[in-house]
């Protein structure tokens, strides 16, 4: 330290999933460049050592035995290193896992500080495998790496010059975090082992949380997030890191880069101590902290006559697509989500190429788009994206001309293949009448449709990328094991009314002449399965909004249903504000509104089954239906309650 200033580190290291060995070396290659900057503390991210990502792995004897291994051999590196170096493993103690920090300096273990608060919500299933530093009633010293150390999240580390203290990822997410209780106790700066997820706005949000802590405590705050190589079955990690003073950001990583990070910054130690002393709040906080749970004070019942209510609040009609400079900021972060989330799962099997079915719509262009986007960041030929066109009964001129415009001018491998002959004799087969275009007349061309994309997937050490979005998968408006499956589902969490917007958007910002007006007519292309064959002029006969209703409401009614878990009755209450002509959305009456309201919970809940077997595929925003992560429900559920809800006045 000098003149008050301490360097500090927060490293984000390529990892591989349960890969301890690989991890371990990468970790020691940042640590050689930090010592080489001369950084005086190392911060990586939550379960470095092993990566985030293990799910029941972490209930493997193996994986547990390896990641000691590993830390015996880190501490073997840091044998002649004053860098102090913290890094994340599980220990296993009494019969408990825990998700620990732990703090190292030259071949010496001084301690273990274990995560308290474990998230079990949405896509977060910590608990499972962990057990939160609370159920240590006493500091425990443990056996671990050969030497006896404390494990308690009440450890503060004493340098000759700072003092600092540790708390993991969803601790600061916690109404009182319990950086607030050591910096109360004396320490200047607080590092933070992460393993937050990427969602579209969250990064703004947790960027705040981090400046707004440190000012709070007026102390340093070090956070480092886990990056690329974590699994990305259902999540993405963007590899976020922050160095923050007292508010301010000293410097902060490159979100979704694809190499490793080391961002460096000094904080000043010695002016936060100033103006601690200087706050006399500060101070008096510590003797607060330790008062009696406050006191409640029940007043009279308030009550209003109910038709005295009205609302009068704007409600935004469109929850998923937001406006103005916002809408290009949050196109241009999905792509980096879904392309990111794609190219590991490209690297992760070694595939060679990747398979897609493009039909001129919106959902295929979409995932076509994030392949593209995949493979560039990859630095990998085009030619290994591989379009097949699959015309059938339905095709219309417009949807083939546009797809086979597109596949051309993004430079990608161009495949035809008509079903119109396999299906033909598949109805010879079943002994059904090619001229009643029924349920079976439809699922039968979805599912040709996808045997052949399997398949060729196969014939070429491919993959086939799933091109369903959210919306589709809520309504069930998908062929089960036909349109519904994939080996990637990329678009798995983009509702309806975003694709348009992200398929405009990159027509707009990133494509060349040729593909723009391609995609800018795929935008206005009526949206349809196109598997009923065109009227008389060659014309789209059928169009998905006029059989299950206008996405526009589907998706206010899915968003407030899933992110706010709203009664039906509200969720009607909300859509006549928000589509009475006077906000951003379309007008609809109340008998509108109220059909497809019901036409939805209809469809919901009978159509879980599709959802509870669905593809790997990222989640993108705060709402997803993976029954690996946010959603997890009964497939023979009953929609009573919800429709009788409707019913009520």
């Amino acid at each position: 330290m000098k003149n008050g200033f301490i360097k500090v580190a927060a490293a984000i290291p390529s990892v591989r999933v349960a890969d301890c060995a690989y991890n371990t070396e990468r970790i020691e290659s940042l640590v050689a460049q930090a010592e080489g900057l001369g950084v005086e503390i190392i911060c990586f991210p939550e379960l470095s050592l092993t990566a985030y990502t293990c799910q029941d792995l972490f209930s493997q004897q193996l994986l547990l035995e390896e990641a000691e291994t590993s830390l015996l051999k880190l501490l073997e590196f840091s044998h002649n290193l004053d860098i102090v170096i913290i890094v994340g493993v599980p220990i296993a103690h009494c019969g408990m896992l825990f998700n620990c920090a732990a703090v190292i300096q030259r071949g010496k273990l001084f301690g273990l500080v274990p995560k308290t608060y474990l998230p079990n919500y949405k896509e977060f299933y910590e608990q499972r495998w962990f057990t939160s530093a609370a159920q240590l009633l006493t500091p425990a010293n443990i056996r671990f790496c050969g030497q006896s150390v404390p494990m308690t999240s009440h450890l503060l580390f004493d340098t000759d010059r700072i003092t600092f203290g540790i708390e993991i990822c969803e601790d600061l997410w916690a109404p009182v975090p319990p950086s607030c209780g050591l910096a109360l106790q004396g320490a200047d700066i607080i590092f933070n082992l992460s393993a937050s997820n990427e969602l579209i706005g969250k990064a703004a949000y947790l960027h705040s949380l981090v400046s707004q802590q440190s000012a709070r405590l007026i102390a340093g705050y070090v956070y480092a997030s886990s990056g690329y190589g974590e699994s990305t079955q259902d999540l993405v990690f963007s590899g976020r890191a922050y160095i923050c003073e007292n508010g301010h950001t000293l410097a902060e990583g490159r979100r979704f880069a694809m190499e490793e990070q080391l961002v460096v910054s000094e904080i000043d130690v010695e002016r936060l101590r100033i103006e601690r002393r200087v706050n006399t709040t500060f101070a008096a906080s510590r003797n607060v902290m330790q008062q009696a749970p406050a006191q409640h004070v029940e007043l009279e019942p308030v009550t209003q006559p109910a038709e005295r209510f009205t609302l009068t609040r704007p409600i935004n009609a469109h929850p998923f697509v937001p406006e103005g400079k916002a809408l290009n900021e949050r196109c241009e972060e999905i792509l980096c989500i879904q392309s990111e989330a794609l190219a590991k799962r490209i690297e992760h099997t070694g595939a060679q190429t990747v398979v897609l079915g493009i039909s001129g719509g919106l959902d295929s262009t979409l995932a076509l788009l994030v392949c593209v986007h995949a493979f560039d960041r990859l630095d990998r030929s085009r030619r290994g994206i591989v379009g097949i066109t699959m015309p059938g009964f339905g095709t219309t001129d417009r949807t083939y001309i546009n797809a086979i415009n597109l596949m051309k001018s993004l430079g990608i491998t161009i495949r035809e293949i008509s079903i119109a002959d396999a299906v033909t004799q598949h109805f010879k087969d079943l002994g059904h009448d090619p001229e009643k275009h029924d349920l079976t007349y439809e699922n039968s061309q979805a599912r040709e449709r996808t045997q052949i994309l399997m398949d060729a997937a196969g014939q070429m050490n491919g993959f086939v990328v799933g091109t369903g979005d959210l919306s589709e998968l809520a309504l069930g408006w998908a062929t089960y094991n036909g349109d519904h499956m994939s080996m990637y589902g990329v678009n798995a969490s983009i509702p309806k009314t975003l694709v348009k917007h992200l398929v405009k958007w990159v027509a707009e910002n990133l494509a060349d002449e040729a593909s723009r007006e391609t995609l800018l007519d795929i935008v206005d292309t009526p949206i349809s399965p196109e598997l009923i064959p065109a009227d008389e002029n060659g014309n789209i006969k059928q169009v998905t909004e006029d059989l299950v209703g206008p996405y526009e409401l589907h998706d206010f009614f899915l968003y407030n249903t899933l992110r706010f878990g709203f009664r039906p009755k509200k969720v009607l209450a909300l859509a006549l504000r928000a589509f009475d002509g006077t906000g951003n959305g379309s007008r609809f009456d109340e008998e509108v509104i109220r059909h497809w309201l019901t036409v939805f919970y209809r469809r919901f809940f009978s159509q879980q089954f599709k959802r509870s077997c669905l593809p790997d595929g990222p989640k993108v925003g705060t709402c997803s239906l993976s029954p690996r992560g946010d959603w997890r429900m009964p497939s023979d559920a009953s929609a009573a309650a919800w429709l009788d809800d409707l019913k009520e006045e």
